[in-house]
């Protein structure tokens, strides 16, 4: 039995790595039966000779989607134009992240196709993340990116389209990952990168993985939606549980009046919880 890290997954084909070999494993039916899926990044306990995973050490955190475990930080590729800014998947990812207990950290991607006024909107946006706590770059100044994620392990994750596999070609040209082009007729991009799978970058272990359109906050109660939203708790409410929606004298409600609270980081935040 030998212990190792799952790097790959494709299919029901998952592939280990054990100090410097890799084995491609499947899982034992034990796992189907208990209702656990083995994920990418998950340390496991491996027979080497029939190629099977026996048992999945314990995580330390885990994504749904894109289905992952044990990552210090969840990197949100976000296009700002084809497919367009969606600052309603930017805020359901950041609170999803969160509430996985990984760090999110925001890259804007594709600032070379916006106007000068589109540009300047963009900038207020990212200097609102930054000043409630987020980690916020673009892909035109990556040195600062890497420098910060060294030594990390990283998923990368956003919408179809935002660029993830454009993002790892940038910092690591020797991958020559497959990039699709956008679907004009959905707005969005076309599946590329099928299957997740980590590669070592500049000292990062980070993950491609595919795309999405869509993101359910389901599982989570209302009360840990409105708690994933940290600059809420810098303006105490003078009812302890407030929900900030219809209560009576909310001050969460009066920052956002008096634009302290970014009003589309609130609107998602009551469609999120409604």
């Amino acid at each position: 039995m030998l212990k190792g890290i799952i790097v790959k997954n494709i299919s029901d084909i998952y592939t280990v790595k054990v100090n410097q070999d890799l084995y491609d494993c499947k899982a034992r039916g034990k796992f189907r039966q208990s209702g656990l899926t083995p994920l990418v990044g998950d340390a496991v306990e491996i027979d080497p000779e029939n190629h099977y995973i026996l048992n999945i050490l314990e995580r330390k955190n885990e994504l749904v989607r894109p289905s992952i475990s044990n990552v210090d930080v969840a990197l949100i590729i976000t296009s700002v134009k084809k497919p367009d800014l969606s600052t309603y998947l930017l805020d359901k990812q950041i609170s999803s992240i969160t509430l996985a207990k990984i760090e999110p950290v925001i890259c804007f991607t594709k600032l070379d196709l916006l106007s000068k006024n589109e540009i300047k909107d963009l900038k207020k946006i990212m200097k609102y993340y930054q000043q409630i706590g987020y980690h916020v770059y673009t892909n035109l100044k990556v040195k600062k990116l890497l420098k910060y994620l060294k030594k990390k392990t990283v998923v990368l994750t956003g919408q179809t389209g935002a660029g993830k596999s454009s993002f790892l070609n940038q910092i690591d040209k020797t991958l020559n990952l497959r990039t699709g082009e956008i679907s004009e007729a959905l707005g969005r991009g076309r599946h590329t990168t099928r299957h997740t799978e980590f590669f070592l970058v500049q000292d990062i272990l980070i993950a491609d993985t595919p795309g999405f359109s869509a993101l359910d906050l389901n599982q989570y109660s209302k009360e840990k939606i409105r708690d994933s939203f940290i600059e809420f708790q810098k303006y105490p409410c003078e009812f302890k549980n407030c929900m900030h929606l219809k209560e009576h004298d909310c001050e969460v409600k009066k920052q956002v009046e008096k634009g302290n609270i970014l009003k589309s980081r609130y609107e998602d935040y009551c469609n999120f919880v409604k």
